[in-house]
């Protein structure tokens, strides 16, 4: 008996493949983000007052940096993993910048050339390339500023070429200079025109001449990033966010609401991948008007849509589609304090 006592003790008291009440399940392996889930998860990696990582955009546990750009080279295809932009980031410029920010007066160098019957204009500033172009039968006298703001995972050059942006432009039939600036291509770049009046003054020392009509930003995505910094210029009228709506909220509602000027202005926001926050956000404000689809034609939206303070529509198009597809930016630019041609 004490022989066989030892032994159960032995046993016992080895722990051998034994488990302990106490003892820490394994954790399981993260899920991966995916571009089209349109319900965000919660990251760990979350910093207080930074809005939740959402479809599109959503950051890895370890993002590899951003390879380096040739110039005249297009940027690299966006990986399977987007970057959502986020607010709480310590950017770093992802240009080839020098070493002393250009402030002279002097001369901007721009290249010149005519794309569907208009004049365009390349200019090369330390902060990026800006794209200008005027449409055919342009009247400086009557015509308006444009200024579109390009998303990740892309450059001005990319934009223009990519998205075709000369021909949406051309399609809006809108009397207007349009401008497309270069703007972050990923959350560790910085906002390369963080005032507006900076990027207006590279235009006119590339002697080029501001028409002095109605000024209308769009942005995509992430360019909310730089467009929630010009909500308090005065010469902005109408702001058009695309799937870009996801952060920047008291920004937006300074513009459209609580700032000094908001009784002029306008702002409309399409949404896909971001209209659970993009919809919300429209539901503060009694004056705001929901559409369900893009309409196919400016003549299909109704008059109260037309002239409404706060237009939300929930897009058809995907998130990429919406800049892409030729159906959004010709028509919504009608619905602007711009001139026909």
């Amino acid at each position: 008996m004490k022989l066989i006592a030892w032994v159960v003790a032995g046993v016992l008291g080895s722990g051998i493949s034994t488990a302990r009440a106490d003892d820490p399940a394994p954790a399981p392996a993260p899920a991966p983000a995916a571009w089209d889930n349109d319900e965000p998860e919660a990251s760990d990696e979350t910093e207080p007052g930074e809005p939740p990582a959402a479809p599109g955009d959503r950051e890895p546990a370890a993002p590899a940096p951003a390879p380096a750009r040739l110039p005249g080279r297009p940027p690299a295809a966006p990986p399977a993993h987007r970057h959502r932009a986020r607010l709480s980031i310590s950017p770093r410029s992802h240009l080839a910048r020098s070493h002393v920010e250009d402030d002279s007066d002097g001369r901007l160098d721009k290249q010149e050339d005519t794309v569907l019957g208009g004049k365009h204009f390349r200019i090369r500033t330390a902060r990026g390339a800006v794209h200008v172009w005027v449409p055919p039968g342009y009247d400086r006298e009557t015509a308006g500023t444009v200024i579109y703001v390009h998303g990740y995972y892309t450059d001005a050059d990319g934009a223009w070429r990519e998205h075709e942006l000369a021909r949406q432009f051309k399609a809006s039939h809108q009397n207007a200079m349009f401008i497309v600036p270069d703007a972050p291509a990923g959350n560790e770049d910085e906002v390369q025109w963080p005032a507006l009046k900076d990027l207006r003054r590279a235009v006119t020392r590339a002697n080029l001449h501001l028409p002095d009509g109605p000024v209308v930003v769009i942005g995509h995505s992430g360019a909310f990033r730089t467009v929630m910094q010009w909500v308090d210029h005065r010469l902005v009228d109408q702001i058009i966010l695309l799937d870009a709506l996801y952060a920047g909220e008291a920004a937006f509602d300074e513009f459209i609401a609580s700032g000094k000027r908001a009784d002029d202005h306008k702002l409309i926001v399409v949404a896909a991948s971001t209209a659970e926050e993009s919809s919300s956000f429209a539901r503060r404000y009694r004056f705001a008007v929901a559409r369900e689809r893009m309409p196919s034609s400016a003549g299909d939206l109704t008059r109260r849509e037309r002239g409404a303070k706060l237009l939300y529509i929930h897009s058809q198009f995907e998130h990429m589609s919406i800049v892409t597809s030729g159906k959004v930016i010709p028509l919504l630019l009608r619905v602007t304090p711009l001139k026909a041609l």
